[in-house]
């Protein structure tokens, strides 16, 4: 098992991370989801941090690790 992410999420952390105003991160599940989302595909939560700094932060952890959570293209 690698101890790197796959290169797909990495890359996207740093798409995001290089334009943190279009995004925001679920208060819920801590997803990063478009900045047009009303609501979490996720977790269906309704609250955003949509700070650069939070959304940057996010984008960075989460492009570092392998994807833990189940999304809605997973039950799919």
């Amino acid at each position: 098992m690698s101890d790197s992410p796959p290169p797909n999420r990495a890359a996207a952390a740093a798409k995001i991370a290089a334009n943190p105003s279009g995004y925001k991160v679920c208060e819920g599940c801590d997803s990063i989801v478009g900045s047009g989302a009303a609501l979490c595909p996720n977790c269906h939560s309704y609250r955003f941090d949509a700070t650069p700094e939070r959304v940057t932060l996010q984008a960075r952890i989460l492009g570092s690790r392998e994807q833990t959570s189940v999304t809605a293209d997973d039950l799919g």
